[in-house]
């Protein structure tokens, strides 16, 4: 019983979130100047006012050598300032990436953090900003068989995403 009741009470304080993110990067490879663009759709469950659970799956793009990348970051949200309008959180989560073009086949798999900052913009409408990776990847070129391991601290202006979420 004391189960079921522990289950009821999470149950009647989650809500479920719908939303998702945009970025865009600009640098230069050396020899172009480069735009990326990304688009990363999202649906998660708050449990409580510290967790929440998701995913955000999408795609990232580039103006140069037509590389496309598939994206999926399921993770786990813990928000440790909580005030009435703005909130920071700390996205702990694996991902996968497969990154390709004519001449690229490339399976990425990383596990880390995202910190981000949540700002409310009405009872059921958020700002979200996700700033950077702190965490492990591999790389795996399925062509040449080139394996990269990288752990990284990548807190730029490069990698931010902004987005919206809606809550139910």
């Amino acid at each position: 019983m004391t189960l079921a009741a522990t289950v009821m009470a999470i149950g009647m304080n989650a809500q479920v979130f719908v939303g998702g993110s945009v970025g865009f990067g600009n640098y230069d490879d050396g020899k172009d100047d480069v735009t990326s663009y990304t688009f990363l759709p999202e649906v998660g469950y708050t449990f409580n006012k510290d967790w929440a659970a998701g995913v955000a799956f999408g795609w990232t793009g580039m103006n140069k050598g037509n590389v496309k990348e598939f994206t999926v970051n399921p993770y786990a949200r813990y928000t440790f300032v909580k005030g009435q309008t703005v909130s920071v959180f700390m996205d702990g989560g694996f991902g996968y990436s497969h990154i390709y073009n004519a001449g690229r086949d490339i399976d990425e798999f990383n596990v880390g953090l995202r910190p981000g900052v949540a700002v409310n913009l009405g009872e059921h409408l958020s700002f979200v900003t996700h700033i950077g990776f702190i965490g492990y990847s591999h790389e795996k070129n399925n062509k040449t068989k080139d394996k990269m391991n990288n752990w990284e601290v990548d807190i730029d202006g490069n990698n931010i995403l902004f987005g919206l979420y809606y809550s139910f």
